[in-house]
């Protein structure tokens, strides 16, 4: 691939007049290897020329950059930016132009590896690390993210000293709290951090350790269990949600096949992309499921419009591949199987296509469970359909069981009944 080629004349200039002209050509020879489009190519060229100008400005030289600096450009640069037309600002694609620059950077050894804690603070994580799978039980994932959080703060308290919780001011976590939320400013992120943060210090407080005024610093979105109603979808929207599904769109089939999956078998996002080829007995009629919320192997019948859906996705849309994945990408790169994000889109986007105001995949779930309600299953039963470990969890859908509320109304004051 020609980097040249429609590429647009200012970002064109950046590139091959700033700190990444010489890497240029070889940017654009891996995405040619992924397969990339030319008008990604293209997007990710001119995402790179975007940061070489920033590092120019900032007098950054290639071998610093890092994470942390992809973090300072998209974080604190690109709210502000007011670099010349035509400049890409898409956060998606700059961040995606970013990681493949810095993976490249790497494997030629031009920067060094992601930068990882050592001595006394890759020993306080490896000791919280099997804190929370030894006595919590926690999900790799789960450790994986809140060590994330834990590493940045003690990195900037601790570097290579010794970590003595005790000398963590309350100012300092503040300040930490404020730049890790100024990152990313949304409620899910603060919700992250405070879980985080109050887990640590849970933590560091049976190591005997004075956390009450840190603990006291740390706030979380306000949250009350069990306050809303599941939004769930009518019969009438899942028949038009179906129906969206048409030859018009790039995938139609696999789209289908994965709404089935979680409207028929509450599978969620995550479990819909972990889902293998060798996980479906056809002859059984069975999905074993192997990477759930729970940790535990499940094993659940599979629906004859869910199989039907799965089947016509694998004989007529899948691409050929060998990846043992169900669901595998169409663009590039190819050979991969799909990401939960990717799940969550095909259904975000089937909802804006009939005009939904549901934003979540979740609510596939509800209306799973609304209809064996409507049906008169227990909530036992439906925890059991959803793989609730705590019948708790299911008790949300009680709100929803009109018939059985009904029975148990009282008479409105004054009413003749």
């Amino acid at each position: 691939m020609n980097s040249n080629k429609s590429f647009r004349p200012t970002p064109k200039v950046w590139l091959h007049n700033t700190v990444f002209a010489s890497y240029a050509e070889e940017f654009s020879a891996r995405l040619e290897r992924g397969r990339y489009s030319d008008s990604t190519a293209n997007r990710y060229l001119g995402g790179i020329a975007h940061l070489a100008r920033w590092m120019s400005h900032c007098g950054l030289p290639v071998r610093l950059l890092d994470e942390q600096a992809v973090e300072q450009f998209l974080g604190k640069h690109l709210p502000r930016c007011d670099c010349p037309k035509p400049v890409i600002r898409v956060h998606n694609d700059l961040r995606a132009a970013c990681n493949h620059l810095l993976s490249m950077l790497r494997e030629q050894g031009i920067i060094a590896g992601p930068t990882t804690p050592t001595g006394p603070i890759a020993d306080e994580l490896r000791r919280y690390d099997e804190h929370m799978r030894n006595v919590h039980g926690l999900s790799a994932g789960t450790r994986c993210g809140r060590l994330r959080i834990v590493q940045r703060l003690l990195l900037s308290k601790f570097a290579d000293r010794p970590v003595v919780i005790a000398e963590l001011r309350t100012e300092e976590l503040r300040q930490f709290i404020a730049n890790q939320l100024d990152l990313r400013k949304t409620s899910s992120n603060a919700a992250s951090l405070s879980s985080a943060l109050r887990d640590y210090f849970r933590y560091r407080a049976t190591c005997s350790d004075p956390v009450g005024p840190l603990m006291g610093v740390i706030t979380s979105p306000a949250h009350w269990n069990l306050a809303s109603l599941p939004r769930a979808l009518s019969d009438t929207d899942v028949d038009r949600l179906l129906a969206s599904f048409t030859s018009a769109l790039p995938s139609p089939k696999r789209g289908y096949a994965i709404i089935r999956c979680a409207l028929d078998m509450g599978l969620r996002r995550g479990e819909i992309a972990k889902l293998m080829l060798a996980d479906i007995d056809w002859r059984a009629g069975t999905v074993t499921l192997k990477s759930t919320k729970s940790r535990r192997q499940d094993i659940l019948p599979l629906p004859e419009s869910t199989g039907q859906a799965l089947a016509d996705y694998l004989r007529h849309e899948r691409p050929t591949t060998s990846n043992p994945a169900v669901f595998v990408r169409r663009l590039a790169p190819h050979d991969q199987p799909i990401c939960a994000d990717a799940i969550a889109r095909v259904i975000r986007d089937a909802y804006q296509r009939i005009g939904l105001p549901h934003s979540r995949t979740h609510a596939l779930r509800h209306t799973l469970a609304c209809r064996l309600l409507q049906h008169g299953s227990s909530l036992k039963e439906v925890a059991d359909v959803l793989r609730h470990r705590s019948l708790n969890t299911s008790l949300i859908y009680a709100k929803l069981d009109n018939s059985k509320l009904a029975a148990v109304a009282l008479p409105w004051p004054g009413s003749a009944s």
